[in-house]
């Protein structure tokens, strides 16, 4: 006797979507559970900064303390010289963004758009800059910057955060600049276009994608960064917040609740930041993965 498959037919398509729910509940539920890790540091640290050194010490790590100690917040802005220190990063970090992005632009376009004999050779030497350790060049940078009467002055580390930025900047925007349509830009050149207006004007504003994302990413390294400013500034005007950090931390005790809402103020702006060019970061990511 034959199998009567017009009765197994319904049942199997049937069951698919109920298959396809079950596994996009699990993935959702996996997806929230990886959300909540992450936050987890956020939380803890929000959490941190608001109390004292006995509760940092006596109450676990995500316990609500007993006392919010707000007055952490307006103590490191006050009397923590925080304010100074936060000027000197968003100055210093958007100086040497705008810098990188402008000349690995430049140098990409150069690359990618220009004939000329030695243009393997310079990109091979920008890529070299990768293998380079940056912890190997802080004492060639010290006497050299000391040499230049450049020592303690924002310059050097604005300088230092441009030339090791601009290999992987180079290298991110390589993958999209390969992708962009020539036909636009021979367009242009035929109207009588010049190099610098094909640039400015036609080149950098199609590139928005991937320059975003390159800029997200040398600011969160730059924000971050301590060696450096550590090792060239030694005044307290020219200091960041990475490294300011360290006036909390005395020789007989150590105010953990200021370091934290030290801490957590810098972590802000990398986070506005971060949510304003979240899908810019993902255009540019995606956008230079396929040539064509």
């Amino acid at each position: 006797m034959g199998i009567d498959q017009s009765t197994e037919m319904p049942k199997r398509l049937s069951d698919k979507p109920i298959f396809q729910r079950v596994a996009k509940i699990i993935l959702y539920v996996f997806l929230i559970g990886v959300a909540v890790l992450q936050l987890l540091p956020l939380v803890w640290l929000f959490l941190f900064s608001l109390k004292n050194n006995q509760e940092v010490f006596n109450l676990p790590p995500l316990a609500l303390p007993q006392d919010p100690q707000w007055g952490n917040y307006v103590n490191v802005w006050t009397q923590g010289n925080i304010g100074q220190y936060f000027f000197n990063s968003v100055y210093i970090t958007a100086s040497a963004v705008i810098l990188t992005v402008l000349f690995a632009s430049l140098v990409t376009f150069a690359i990618t758009r220009m004939q000329w004999k030695l243009s393997t050779l310079v990109l091979g030497l920008f890529m070299v800059g990768l293998m380079i350790p940056v912890h190997s060049t802080l004492i060639p940078l010290f006497n050299f910057f000391l040499n230049i009467n450049l020592m303690d002055h924002p310059l050097a580390i604005i300088l230092t955060y441009t030339a090791f930025n601009l290999p992987i900047t180079i290298m991110i925007l390589l993958g999209f600049y390969y992708t962009l349509p020539r036909e636009i830009e021979e367009a242009a050149i035929m109207d009588g276009c010049s190099v610098h207006r094909l640039f400015f004007q036609i080149t950098l504003p199609m590139t928005a994608p991937v320059v975003a994302t390159t800029a997200i990413i040398n600011m969160i390294y730059n924000w971050n960064e301590f060696v450096f400013v550590n090792t060239f500034i030694s005044s307290d005007k020219f200091k960041t917040l990475t490294v300011g950090i360290q006036n909390f931390i005395g020789q007989y005790q150590t105010d953990w609740g200021a370091i934290g809402a030290t801490l957590m103020i810098s972590i802000i702006p990398i986070l506005i930041a971060f949510l304003v060019l979240s899908n810019r970061i993902v255009e540019g990511i995606t956008a230079g993965s396929v040539k064509g």
